[in-house]
């Protein structure tokens, strides 16, 4: 499996950005240089563990919340990803927001089966 670093880097640049940290100062904080930094952001560069550790603790957040695209159990990164996307809703885009999430889930309930159908021939390819 290979990794996302245009994700990662993207939810690099966001947590950077919540904390009003500029790419030069992670950059300094991490020791990296500030072109490295620039490319980790976009993506053009693989990232070394280490390196993705020392981002995390920076920027006070968990590696999962950087990693969370490449991860299955990944539940309560997406959720707080929903619950910033939530607050910046307001009453009207709150009610759309419900009405469609209903839809989408009740769908993606209803063709259950065809999800577990589609796993099972994944699997058997894998074999």
């Amino acid at each position: 499996m290979e990794l996302n670093y245009k994700a990662i880097g993207k939810r690099i640049k966001i947590a950077r950005i919540h904390n009003d940290i500029t790419q030069e100062k992670l950059a300094e904080i991490v020791n990296l240089s500030p072109s490295h930094m620039s490319n980790i952001e976009t993506g053009t560069t693989k990232v070394s563990l280490t390196t993705i550790v020392n981002i995390a603790n920076a920027l006070s957040v968990t590696v999962d919340d950087l990693l969370c695209d490449d991860i299955i159990k990944a539940k309560p990164q997406f959720e707080n990803d929903i619950k910033i996307l939530l607050d910046g809703c307001d009453d009207f885009e709150i009610r759309i927001v419900k009405e469609l999430l209903t839809s989408i889930i009740s769908t993606l309930r209803r063709d259950s089966l065809l999800r577990k159908y589609s796993q099972h021939i994944i699997t058997n390819k894998e074999k």
